[in-house]
């Protein structure tokens, strides 16, 4: 399968560099060299995304709500600012990795191809993580062949987990767009419905990770 790629990256010299040793490891790369081209595309066209945040023209950070709010495709950001605010925003706004420049390429390629290799199937509106199935249109879920009964909340919110497992999923993010802050309340109300989520699903539920400061990550399960 040759996975398509979407680099968007100013640095000339730097850009190339990356898309050669896409081709060579057999992806489809794309390169965009500003964020005003990158808020024009598809991000669902697109198996990868590698962002660098300081771009002429729209600023990285904008480009990553606006894959966010479009898809769930995973995003590694590629930055030179190194300061802790500003990778945990980055992961608020739903960045699935963040590396600082400068890198080693065989790393950024290494880390690609392991965001690539999720053990994650989707078919017929089912979402597949390990021994988890996610019945999207039936909302329904299993582990192996038993049914788990899920609220509502319960269900989305490991929906949202499991669409991008590996990755950790704000608080902030997760309030905002599963919990409805108006009638069920805030980050508190949703550390509550995780509690539950992971007793409901027994031992896979020790596959929600809590990651301090962020949120919660659902980690891929080995089959």
């Amino acid at each position: 399968m040759h996975y398509r790629i979407l680099i968007v990256e100013d640095d000339e010299e730097l850009g190339k560099q990356i898309v050669g040793h896409f081709r060579e490891a057999g992806f489809d790369p794309t390169w965009f060299k500003n964020g005003d081209a990158a808020l024009m595309v598809r991000p669902q066209d697109f198996d990868l995304i590698v962002l660098d945040l300081m771009l002429p023209g729209a600023y990285g950070m904008d480009v990553l709500k606006h894959v966010r709010q479009e898809a769930d495709v995973p995003v590694l950001v590629l930055s030179a600012r190194n300061e802790t605010t500003d990778k945990v925003r980055a992961l608020e706004l739903g960045a699935d990795d963040y590396m600082t420049k400068p890198f080693w390429p065989e790393e950024l390629l290494a880390r690609v191809q392991a965001r690539l290799r999720r053990p994650v199937l989707t078919r017929s509106g089912v979402i597949e993580v390990g021994s988890l199935a996610i019945d999207t249109v039936g909302r329904q879920v299993s582990i192996g062949d038993e049914t788990v009964e899920l609220t509502r909340v319960e269900f989305d919110l490991l929906t949202a987990l499991a669409k991008r497992p590996g990755a950790a999923i704000s608080r902030t993010w997760l309030v905002d767009n599963v919990l409805d802050p108006e009638r069920e309340g805030g980050t508190r109300t949703l550390d509550v419905h995780i509690s539950r989520l992971r007793k409901k699903l027994g031992d896979v539920g020790r596959t929600i990770a809590t990651v301090w400061g962020v949120g919660y990550r659902l980690e891929p399960q080995s089959t």
